[in-house]
Parts: structure tokens; sequence; C-alpha cells
């Protein structure tokens, strides 16, 4: 399956893809180049699931709920996926 590259350098990713991997929108696409490639690996956004308590032996910091504890797992979330860009790079 062939896509062209749009005017501000985007492409599609095919639905059989997407379905395939169960890709769906909010999704974040870590990309790194890997032997003269693109990789895409695909994050799933954060659950509603709650687990609350299930670190509480590991750390004493609470964070409440509400826009303090949605910024606090925004910036994990990032750093998390920019520690994954930044092993991805020194491996290549």
């Amino acid at each position: 399956m062939v896509h062209i590259v749009g005017q501000k350098g985007q492409i599609v990713i095919a639905k059989e893809i997407r379905d395939a991997l169960g890709v769906e929108p909010g999704w974040m696409a870590l990309q790194s180049i890997v032997d003269g490639h693109v990789e895409i690996h695909f994050v799933p956004p954060e659950h509603d699931r709650s687990l609350l308590g299930s670190l509480a032996k590991y750390t004493e910091v609470v964070v409440q709920s509400g826009n303090e504890w949605d910024r606090a797992r925004e910036t994990a979330r990032e750093s998390a996926a920019q520690e994954w860009a930044d092993k991805s790079v020194q491996v290549n």
C-alpha cells in the first residue's frame, strides 16, 4: 500500500495497520530512525482505571486528584516517552 507524503510532511497510517495494532485516536506515536528507515511505536493514552494505592509502599509522596494530579501524570508520561526516545537514539 502506498501513501503520498502531504505538503506538511504528514502521512496516513493505513486503517488495516491501525486496526491490527489496535491504535486509536489519542495514542502517542514514538518515532525513530533504525537502519535507514522509520520505526513507529504506539503508546496508548492513560486509562481511567483506578490504581489508588498500588504504589503506596514505594513512596510517601501524595498528590491530590485534580489539576495537580493531571499535570504530574502528563509529565511522567512525557518523561517516559523521552526516555524511550533517548535510549532508541543511543542504540542506533
